[in-house]
């Protein structure tokens, strides 16, 4: 009786977890086990075969090539220069992180959910790219592409926004300092070891005065994030 249970409780977390996918992607997945790698962080699964890194190096490069073909039939006339500004624009790390958990990722993500610093991160839009992975390797290119194009462009991505989008925070920040003779720098505030992971913590400075910090799991990312903060709080 006892296996009969337990086999009974299996059959009803798979019939969840499927409905919770079914929910997130507008479909019914076919591996469960391609899924349940994408949505596992290492910080709870370190084995390179359990967590969802390897996938998210595939769905990031599947989704390059989905926005770049979307991009070449979009604006047919628009040079290669604006055509890489824009793909950048679509895949940068807030963005994907944002699209992430508004299609509910942040709740079914397993991840270390005693880690405050792990809330804060990019690894929302880390599972996005490794979910597009898992669905390619699912479904195939095709489908993944018209997936993408309806479920993750179409929804999230307002191209007229995007297109009036600073694509470097940092680079608006350096114009605005150059322009009023101000020395902005950023500096490596701190650095440690959390999870197995380095975490660093980035400040901007304006002629030697902190005006924000912020940390993230690498150096660009955390920098990229004081620069947002410090333009905000400068009102430009």
């Amino acid at each position: 009786m006892g296996f009969l249970k337990n086999i009974f409780k299996e059959d009803t977390k798979r019939k969840a977890f499927r409905d919770q996918l079914h929910n997130v992607l507008g479909f019914t997945p076919g591996e469960l086990s391609l899924y349940t790698t994408a949505l596992s962080h290492r910080s709870v699964r370190e084995g390179a075969d359990e967590n969802n890194e390897r996938l998210e190096f595939l769905g990031d490069a599947v989704l390059s090539s989905i926005v770049a073909h979307y991009l070449f039939m979009k604006y047919p006339y628009k040079g290669e220069g604006f055509l890489t500004e824009m793909r950048s624009k679509m895949v940068n790390r807030q963005q994907l992180n944002d699209i992430g958990i508004k299609m509910g990722l942040k709740k079914i993500t397993i991840y270390n959910k005693h880690d405050n610093a792990l809330k804060i991160s990019q690894i929302f839009g880390n599972t996005l790219e490794a979910l597009i992975g898992a669905v390619y390797l699912d479904r195939g290119y095709k489908k993944t592409q018209l997936w993408v194009e309806k479920y993750i462009i179409s929804t999230h991505m307002f191209m007229d926004d995007l297109e009036s989008i600073e694509i470097n925070v940092k680079n608006k920040l350096y114009g605005w300092a150059n322009k009023n003779g101000k020395v902005l720098e950023f500096e490596t505030l701190g650095e440690k070891f959390e999870n197995g992971r380095r975490l660093f913590t980035i400040g901007a400075t304006v002629d030697g005065e902190l005006i924000a910090e912020a940390k993230g799991y690498n150096k660009k990312d955390a920098s990229q994030i004081a620069a947002q903060l410090a333009v905000d709080k400068l009102g430009l």
